[in-house]
């Protein structure tokens, strides 16, 4: 990891060389890749030129990327010659690795991956919540866990005017957090339930149709805590500058496609009406409020699926807390696109030329 002075990510502008930078996406062909893929398109990002990498195996495939098919290249240590912008989402193992050689051929990489999340010189950014950091970053910044982006998005408006001093979340998380074989095994599943089939879990570690369970990060033995929980934890904390926040979590994986969901109960240190809260939530950026209490239609994973904005709502007071310091609401928000590739997609247009 690039740490000193004098390492070539130092010597990096903080923008792109150039206002049309050349870009590369490691791990296209998976359903973060594929994302990306499809904002940088939807969004009209000005690159000069795309080069897509994944492994041996998937390498020859062709993509399409504005009418154009682009064949998918093998990723080597040479793969980064002429590249101003690296995407990263192939797993931490290959964000160990190659992230490093990218930055010493000139690429600013973007890194979907935990490898670098809580490194203190790797900035780990949700642009709305904390952009100013991106001026901090020495070639490699750190796109973060999906429940902490979309968390922190809804939290951040309210943490600026009443600081916050501990938060509760109960997770409800989409298949699309496991990746494209976990939503395929959803699909699969359900079908086989529905006709009355039998069907082996191959990817999961747990039936999947009708049934929901706790996320499969591995458990520490010693705390109780999930992987999953404790990247939330610690990450929530950096993205909004509270090292010592307290949060309780519990991380569940439900049986939805994609778009995670979250109920959070937020305990400031003031008394916060829910009308503030709503008010402080209405215009902030990345968020819609969707909390129709006559309707009963708060935030769905349905609403929230391929949409860029988080949904917002069931904003209330927390019951539990008689001193009125404690609001709950509820948050939904696309795991593959503001929980990682419009996130990432949204760093890289943040340090365009201007």
């Amino acid at each position: 990891m690039l740490t000193k002075p004098e390492d070539a990510a130092s010597t990096l502008s903080r923008q792109f060389r150039t206002a049309r930078p050349a870009v590369a996406i490691v791990g296209a062909t998976g359903a973060v890749g594929a994302e990306l893929l499809q904002c940088l398109e939807r969004r009209n990002f000005p690159l000069a030129s795309l080069r897509l990498l994944a492994s041996a195996r998937s390498a020859g495939k062709t993509l399409t990327f504005a009418g154009e098919q682009i064949v998918v290249e093998e990723l080597t240590e040479a793969s980064f010659e002429g590249i101003d912008l690296a995407l990263f989402s192939a797993g931490s193992g290959t964000s160990k690795h190659y992230a490093d050689i990218a930055v010493k051929a000139g690429a600013i990489v973007v890194d979907n991956s935990s490898a670098f999340r809580m490194y203190p010189d790797v900035p780990l950014i949700v642009p709305e919540v904390n952009g100013a950091a991106l001026a901090t970053h020495r070639g490699i910044i750190a796109n973060p866990n999906c429940v902490a982006a979309i968390a922190t998005v809804a939290l951040a408006p309210l943490h600026s005017a009443h600081p916050i001093r501990r938060l509760n979340i109960a997770t409800y998380q989409s298949a699309s957090g496991a990746g494209a074989a976990a939503m395929e095994e959803l699909r699969e599943s359900t079908a086989a339930y529905l006709n009355g089939e039998s069907y082996q879990p191959r990817v999961l570690p747990h039936p999947y149709a009708f049934n929901f369970f706790s996320h499969n990060a591995d458990v520490d033995q010693e705390s109780g805590y999930n992987g999953e929980e404790l990247k939330v934890i610690a990450e929530t904390r950096r993205i909004l500058g509270a090292d010592e926040l307290p949060v309780g979590i519990t991380c569940i994986r439900v049986p939805v496609l994609r778009a995670h969901g979250m109920a959070i109960t937020v305990t400031f240190d003031e008394a916060v009406t829910p009308e503030a809260a709503r008010s402080l939530l209405t215009d902030a950026p990345g968020l819609k409020l969707v909390d129709d209490r006559a309707a009963n239609r708060f935030p769905m994973p349905s609403e929230a699926s391929g949409e860029d904005d988080v949904l917002v709502g069931r904003i209330r007071r927390d019951l539990g807390d008689p001193s009125g310091r404690s609001i709950a609401l509820f948050v939904v928000g696309d795991q593959l696109l503001k929980g990682a590739a419009l996130n990432a997609v949204q760093i890289a247009e943040a340090l365009l030329v201007r």
